[in-house]
């Protein structure tokens, strides 16, 4: 049954409004559903539960978090095992109950041998001694268990967690909550880069939380606001995340530990939904997820070699909202601090993806680290999602086109000359296509305009980021310095 506040959120609406429902809104409402379809039947009209479980938890765990799922249609599981992630669960439960066998069997007949498989260079002996740890844990008291050991980045190594935010406090807040709750025992600083110092919205904030410091970055952009975090902090690790992200607890602690190899100079982490209550939401997540899957993979660079004829998928390593990195890299010459000229309030993106591209073509390697996981609250509205598509396709160009103009890079001639016009083509042959035959559409026609209106737009927006960089001037460089550990400013959590 679905409730009248749900009817409402679909329309747009509040129950406040003085215009009711009629009934041939509500009819249209059921149609809808026969109409958008996701992953496992899954309406994209439909709000979908999203939330982390872990397997080896007891029955009444998993009862707990399922309580509140009868006011969904389905659900969105995201399945670890003792921190590891093993994958997604795609669950529709039509606004009824789901019991814990009914998960289990879901999570079995999805991930399958992938519960029971062996990490990736798991000897045989480490797979006995996970087992003698399980049943340590089931039949030993805390104090009599040998206790597995994993490698880990040491705790004397600092860590500073940056986070740029641009009048978005309520955002902010939760974001600061859960950076200040990670299960870690080091000692790590966090520094907020307040981009508009102006409204004085972020101070009162960060307040609330001692030994977090802020720092003010009155030009606005994306690039120059990380740039001044990056600057401010004193970690020999730097962490970065949006303001609108929520970290999970060890979030931090996963992100690092790749870093205790020397040929790994940055690791980036997983990004998840924080909801899929709107059709926008759903939209986003099934076209522009930031799921990287469950798997550990390094980028090096062979792997930027490999790329021969079309341009390097630097996208796919993720971005700045969940990223970690050696700071000594901003002063290498090849890689320097992020392009002033991309990203958010510039060109929309691409200040992530180039700063990844230096550093693969510096001759560096990037782990991808998929329990390392925060999740992001995507964009509730139509028009909000329409505006970011937008803008994703004038960073997307931009960042080519620098690769092309600083870097040399030719093989960007074919991602914009050819690949991305037949790409676009598709599409539209696609939409219409299936309009005719009366299918189902699950990207609406006004997001694909508008991300190949920010396509032609790109050029055009990347002049006049340069052209605005040269008025405001460049980012104060990082200067490599000592940074003892007992001087890093702390959150000790």
């Amino acid at each position: 049954m679905v409730t009248a506040g749900k009817v409402y959120r679909y329309y747009g609406r509040s129950e406040t409004d003085n215009v009711p429902l009629t009934e041939g809104e509500v009819a249209r409402l059921y149609e809808r559903r026969q109409r958008w379809e996701m992953d496992c039947n899954v309406m994209l009209d439909e709000a979908i539960y999203s939330a982390p479980i872990e397997v080896h938890k007891d029955q009444s765990f998993l009862h707990c978090v399922l309580e509140d799922v009868t006011i969904y249609t389905a659900m969105r599981i995201l399945v670890r095992r003792y921190g590891e992630l093993v994958g997604v669960v795609r669950l529709p439960n039509r606004e009824h109950r789901v019991g814990t066998l009914q998960l289990r069997d879901a999570m079995v007949d999805q991930l399958k041998l992938r519960l029971l498989r062996r990490k990736q260079g798991e000897s045989l002996d480490a797979l006995r001694a996970n087992a003698q740890n399980a049943l340590e844990r089931h039949y030993l008291p805390e104090s009599e268990r040998v206790s597995e050991r994993t490698a880990r980045l040491p705790d004397a190594v600092s860590v500073s967690v940056v986070v740029p935010t641009y009048d978005r406090p309520h955002d902010l807040r939760e974001c600061l909550s859960s950076l200040t709750m990670q299960a870690t025992g080091r000692s790590f600083e966090i520094v907020v880069v307040d981009n508009h110092p102006a409204s004085g919205l972020t101070p009162p904030v960060v307040a609330d939380f001692p030994g977090v410091v802020l720092v003010n970055e009155a030009r606005r952009g994306r690039s120059y606001a990380s740039n001044r975090g990056f600057t401010a902090a004193r970690g020999e690790i730097i962490a970065s995340i949006d303001d609108d992200m929520v970290a999970s607890p060890d979030w931090l602690e996963n992100l690092v530990a790749p870093l205790v190899r020397t040929d790994v100079a940055a690791t980036t982490g997983n990004t998840l939904p924080f909801e899929l209550e709107t059709r926008a939401q759903c939209v986003f997540e099934v076209h522009y997820g930031f799921f990287r899957g469950t798997e550990r993979w390094d980028a090096d660079s062979e792997w930027f070699r490999s790329f021969r004829r079309r341009a390097v998928r630097t996208p796919r390593l993720g971005g700045t909202g969940n990223v970690a990195f050696r700071a000594s890299i901003l002063a290498h010459p090849e890689i320097g601090l992020m392009n002033e000229a991309l990203g958010a309030g510039m060109t929309g993106t691409g200040e992530d993806t180039y700063l990844f591209y230096k550093l693969l073509r510096a001759g560096y390697t990037i782990a991808f680290e998929p329990s390392a996981y925060a999740r992001h609250k995507h964009r509730r509205e139509m028009h909000a999602l329409r505006n970011q598509i937008y803008e994703y396709g004038k960073g997307h160009v931009a960042y080519h086109l620098v690769t092309l103009l600083h870097d040399r890079d030719l093989r960007v001639v074919w991602e914009l000359g050819i690949r991305i016009p037949q790409w676009e083509l598709r599409n539209l042959a696609g939409y219409v296509k299936r309009r005719l035959l009366r299918q189902r559409v699950s990207f609406p026609i006004n997001l694909i305009l508008a991300r190949i209106a920010g396509y032609i737009m790109g050029p055009w927006s990347l002049w006049r980021s340069y052209q605005r960089v040269k008025r405001e001037g460049c980012s104060d460089p990082y200067i490599t310095a000592p940074r003892p550990t007992t001087e890093v400013r702390s959150q000790t959590c």
